[in-house]
């Protein structure tokens, strides 16, 4: 047993092991410390990621160190090593490197409201391997939670699109259609859904216009116009009104609901605009 134990190998094993130990022991220790001083969510979970990470890049390098203790060609055993797990270990290699960009670049963080390729939802954790989201969208309606978490590898940052709807500027554009008959007075219609927008106090005040001007200094943008509009169109039943108005990511759903609910009323309440819809006319041969 003595001589087993004494084995190269074997106490490198157990070296590793312990290292491991030490690390899971000392990482719970550190987040309890953390837990108890920090008081706010979101500096608490950085705080926590931030002492898991550093934690286990110590407890790999020293795990390196034990491994390659005694080696007369270091540089042939990583060479041949690192050849071999780039090949078996390209998926979780390429999270990595995503989830370093993510650290360095920051397209997005905890709190944002992001679509990764065709999944979109609150980013609710960031690991090593993959972005934890609470999904919305899907068979819900609009933008509302399917309660769903999704875990999206990180390695799809280098493949698919991102979409960060809140990350600088937490305001979107949303449009409404509204179509009326051509009888109805389309006029009196337009100015009835500007009234719906001034209703939900959609607004466009001196923080919003700061906050475009923070990101044209950043980026290639500029809106012209950042008042609610309503443009015409004719289509085949009538008269298509669109309202495109700037409203909170968050709150898209709801506002639409306010607007909506608005114009019923006040649709109904005068009888020269009505809304529209596709109908069909049958005729009997001979008619």
């Amino acid at each position: 047993m003595i001589e087993y134990l004494s084995s190269p190998n074997v106490q490198k094993v157990l070296f590793s092991l312990l290292t491991i130990f030490v690390a899971y022991i000392l990482a719970i220790l550190i987040n309890r410390i953390v837990n108890r001083t920090i008081t706010d969510l979101k500096k608490r979970y950085s705080a926590r990621k931030a002492v898991v990470y550093i934690i286990s890049v110590l407890a790999i390098i020293n795990i390196i160190l034990i491994w390659l203790k005694e080696q007369t060609s270091i540089a042939t055993l990583v060479g041949i090593g690192g050849a071999g797990l780039t090949l078996a270990l390209h998926q979780p290699i390429t999270a990595i490197a995503g989830w370093l960009l993510l650290l360095i670049r920051r397209p997005y963080d905890t709190g944002d409201r992001v679509q990764i390729g065709d999944v979109k939802g609150d980013v609710i954790d960031i690991r090593l391997f993959y972005t934890s989201l609470l999904e919305i969208g899907n068979w819900v309606g609009s933008d509302q939670s399917t309660g769903r978490v999704v875990h999206c590898p990180n390695s799809k940052i280098f493949t698919e699109s991102i979409y960060n709807y809140t990350r600088g500027f937490e305001y979107i554009w949303n449009e409404i259609k509204i179509i009326v008959t051509f009888e109805s007075d389309w006029e009196k219609a337009k100015q009835i859904i500007y009234e719906a927008v001034e209703k939900d106090d959609i607004d466009i005040n001196d923080s919003i216009r700061e906050k475009i001007s923070q990101m044209s200094r950043k980026y290639l943008i500029h809106y012209g116009k950042l008042t609610p509009m309503v443009w015409t169109n004719i289509v085949d039943f009538g008269v298509e009104l669109t309202l495109r108005y700037m409203t909170d990511a968050r709150k898209r759903r709801s506002s639409q609901d306010n607007i909506c609910q608005f114009l019923l009323k006040k649709f109904n309440e005068e009888p020269d605009v009505e809304f529209a819809y596709p109908t069909y006319r049958l005729f009997k041969r001979g008619e």
